[in-house]
């Protein structure tokens, strides 16, 4: 599965996007290849998450946003939901005490979303999140705060 997490700082730059980096991110999320899925993106997602961006989005926005990203990817059955219940258990195996967090509390419940993604991938605008996932222990992440550092569409 070729998914990637979209923090909502980066998200809201979808309404607007500023530059062509941002634009080649929003097209790959939206091509839908029927003749070869599993070239698909999907978003690597959390209820929570998601409530984030419903909340950001304001009620006079853009054309291109992120709940036209969601609504779309919902329908083509292509978010991945990571449920609150993996969440808990992530965080119950994994949330050790000798682990130092960094970043807001609303980021660390996101911590598990990224590190149960199928690939991995987060695009942030945090460096403090960045920085907490990149060193948490046993996991490889890719974090960036730009789209083109990313290899999402490989």
């Amino acid at each position: 599965m070729k998914d990637i997490f979209i923090d909502n700082q980066c998200a809201l730059r979808f309404s607007n996007p500023p530059n062509e980096e941002y634009k080649k991110l929003l097209k790959w999320l939206l091509t839908n290849n029927h003749d070869e899925p599993e070239k698909n993106a999907y978003l690597a997602v959390s209820k929570k998450l998601i409530g984030e961006y419903q909340r950001s989005c304001s009620p006079v926005s853009f054309r291109q946003n992120i709940s036209t990203i969601i609504n779309t990817l919902t329908t083509e059955n292509r978010l991945n939901l990571i449920t609150n219940e993996d969440i808990k258990k992530f965080k119950s195996l994994h949330f050790k005490k000798h682990i130092r967090l960094t970043c807001n509390y609303e980021d660390r419940e996101h911590i598990p979303v990224v590190l149960l993604s199928d690939r991995k991938y987060a695009l942030i605008q945090d460096n403090k999140f960045i920085k907490d996932l990149i060193n948490f222990p046993r996991f490889r992440v890719i974090a960036k705060s730009s789209p083109e550092l990313i290899p999402y569409d490989n």
